[in-house]
């Protein structure tokens, strides 16, 4: 299993953290999706994945949810 963490600008609310969890969980393997929220910041979303997920399946799901910009991507 690996864990991966993003930075994401944009998310401003309860309600951005519900659209991006949403968006995230369709990916298939995706579980333990964590929205640290940080409205005046960069926010920081962690997941687990049992099967590798690629940058762009991430990057496409968090545009899918709203006008979010994904900053960084690592995956462990």
């Amino acid at each position: 299993m690996s864990t991966t963490t993003l930075h994401v600008s944009g998310l401003t609310c309860g309600h951005c953290a519900a659209h991006v969890t949403e968006e995230l969980s369709e990916i298939a393997g995706v579980a333990n999706i964590n929205v640290d929220l940080h409205p005046s910041e960069v926010s920081v979303v962690t997941f687990d994945s049992q099967n590798p997920v690629s940058d762009d399946d991430v990057r496409a799901a968090i545009a899918e949810a709203g006008n979010y910009t994904v900053e960084s991507i690592e995956t462990k």
